[in-house]
């Protein structure tokens, strides 16, 4: 079972180590962890997909909500949340190639962000489905480098907006 937390952290130094620390002490699995400067440079915004059985997650949700600089914790639900994820692929083209390429880069709305000679660099956002398949489609040609974000999310609505003062 996979879950993704959304955490508001007061935006000081070290805090980021502190709530991954907690993760490897307590042997918790992290599939990704990104974290940003909010609208407010007071607070920096951390997106944890953690993985595990419900007993596990729950007690993930209870230590990170213990840490001193977690403002907030949410839960981001699939059905009022969205998610997205950046992924930066080098693929190795040859003149002939690189048409091809860049068809299946516009089907996906994928923007090529940089072109040399042997090599094409493109740059997609989505969910975890539409990067997997535009990778998928990719298969028969060599993939140079490869980076992914991980995901980013929030929840939908303004309803539950938390605001400090």
């Amino acid at each position: 079972m996979q879950r993704v937390f959304s955490l508001l952290v007061d935006n000081n130094p070290g805090v980021l180590s502190r709530i991954s620390g907690l993760f490897s002490r307590r042997g918790y699995n992290v599939d990704s962890i990104t974290a940003g400067v909010t609208a407010d440079i007071r607070f920096t915004r951390i997106t944890i997909v953690a993985s595990g059985d419900e007993l596990i997650l729950s007690q993930i949700e209870k230590q990170v909500r213990k840490l001193e600089d977690v403002r907030e914790i949410k839960v981001l639900q699939p059905e009022t949340s969205v998610y997205r994820e950046l992924v930066m692929v080098k693929i190795r083209a040859n003149a002939e190639q690189r048409s091809d390429i860049v068809s299946v880069a516009d089907i996906f709305r994928a923007k090529i962000v940089d072109v040399e000679k042997d090599s094409l660099m493109i740059e997609l956002t989505g969910n975890q489905s539409k990067i997997d398949a535009f990778l998928n489609l990719l298969d028969g040609y060599e993939i140079l480098e490869l980076a992914r974000t991980g995901i980013t999310g929030l929840s939908r609505g303004s309803k539950d907006v938390t605001y400090f003062e």
